[in-house]
């Protein structure tokens, strides 16, 4: 199992581009089976998650060109359908957090396709019924293979994809863009509502209209699919990443330091921003690009009332729960208190125990919130022996180990290399010290 040692205490400086946004990658790459034409991509994420979706899709029959870093070509016209019933592709999908998102193409396609409990983090329970409400309401039959231990979804003999009306349980990005990838190639009319709207799912329709399919309604909550009989091919260029430029934020703030992040898509970072001031950091906005200023203290606000601030994660354009982790350890080293709110997932949250073994000021009041005490830098978190146990709590460790003092040892980073791209280069060209053993 690979580690890093990260040498904490170093200031940070210079500029740095964010990658590719990692969500959008792995939704639109999955939409390259709904069109046997060419379909060419730029500012593809090189990361471990992609890697092992790209590994999938050619396992499928996907021809899968690199053309240049990041830069990708993709045809799916002589694909595979006896590999998509075998336990081969089950197992590889079940590993695959990703994966879910090939049920809605491959089902339109091909008129059937298993649904295994898909992999990935260990942050609680993360459901599929939306995505396989979705599928169902659109006309697919559900049972399950005890056999390969994964649904099947089918369609009638004869049957294709059936436009209808469906009200989403939960606004569910991943849950959302199946559905809506199943949807544009139905007979007649889809209506989503309570649809995802993050700009994943916005970049993800504009892709599918680049294609040919008919979609009213994209960044909105409400949206309504004409299906079409086919698609063709089309170039796209992904978002960067606004989990990356937030973490970049965090590791500034969090070192004292003062960066320039690059090329962040600024309209496209929501609420982000203005999360990290709440903290009391300063961020200018200058053209296309955020830089964090050095600052000696970070205060954290209080609502008008006088009570601690709470910061809670919430459906766009609320704040993403993949930042909180970063927010948290920044906090630890703040002026003031907040309440850290995680809505969504009831796990994602126990990685405090190793900032508290550090010497943070947390006290875990549930698997859902956390109250932190900042030590406004008075104190340095020590350094420490720890675990990635998920992708975002990997960054928010790797960030409390920069600024410790002495040298720390995070492993299991295979979770950071599912999301970040060669995280330790990239960090280690603005001053950080880390070695990956």
């Amino acid at each position: 199992m690979s580690s890093f040692s990260i040498e904490g205490g170093h200031r940070l400086g210079g500029s740095i581009v964010p990658q590719g946004a990692k969500n959008e990658a792995l939704e639109v790459i999955s939409a390259v089976l709904l069109t046997k034409e060419e379909v060419r991509m730029s500012n593809v994420p090189e990361i471990l998650d992609v890697k092992n979706l790209l590994g999938l899709l050619e396992g499928i029959g996907v021809k899968v060109s690199r053309l240049d870093k990041g830069v990708y070509s993709f045809r799916a016209d002589d694909l595979d359908e006896e590999y998509l019933d075998s336990v081969d592709f089950v197992r590889r999908c079940a590993t695959l957090r990703g994966s879910v998102m090939l049920a809605g193409p491959l089902l339109t396609r091909f008129g059937h396709v298993y649904f295994p409990k898909p992999g990935g983090d260990k942050i609680g329970r993360r459901r599929v019924d939306t995505h396989i409400d979705g599928l169902m309401k659109l006309g697919a039959e559900l049972r399950y293979d005890e056999t390969r231990k994964a649904y099947h979804l089918s369609l009638p003999d004869g049957k294709s994809l059936k436009g209808t009306y469906m009200l989403l349980d939960e606004a569910s990005v991943t849950g959302t863009a199946n559905i809506l990838m199943a949807s544009v190639l139905s007979e007649g009319k889809t209506v989503i509502y309570n649809a995802a709207c993050e700009p994943y799912i916005q970049q993800l329709s504009r892709m599918l209209v680049s294609m040919g399919a008919r979609i009213e309604g994209i960044g909105s909550n409400l949206l309504t699919i004409n299906g079409v009989e086919s698609l063709h091919g089309a170039s796209h260029t992904i978002l960067p990443d606004m989990i990356e430029v937030g973490s970049f934020i965090g590791m500034a703030a969090l070192n004292q330091s003062s960066i320039t992040i690059r090329n962040v898509s600024w309209e496209n970072l929501g609420i982000i921003p203005q999360s990290f001031r709440r903290l009391g950091v300063k961020l200018e906005q200058r053209g296309d690009d955020i830089y964090v200023p050095e600052q000696d203290s970070y205060e954290i606000e209080s609502f008008l009332d006088g009570s601690i601030m709470s910061i809670a994660d919430a459906p766009w354009p609320g704040l993403t729960p993949d930042l909180l982790s970063v927010i948290l350890v920044v906090a630890t080293q703040c002026k003031g208190s907040v309440l850290i709110h995680q809505k969504m997932f009831e796990s994602r949250l126990f990685f405090v125990d190793r900032l508290i073994d550090m010497g943070a000021q947390i006290i875990l009041c549930d698997p859902h919130r956390a109250v932190v005490i900042g030590h406004d830098h008075k104190f340095r978190l020590r350094a420490g022996n720890m675990l990635s146990p998920d992708i975002r709590a990997g960054i928010a460790l790797l960030i409390a180990a920069m600024s410790a003092k002495g040298t720390s040892v995070i492993g299991n980073i295979d979770q950071i290399d599912r999301g970040y791209e060669n995280i330790d280069a990239r960090l280690n060209s603005l001053g950080a010290a880390i070695t990956r053993l």
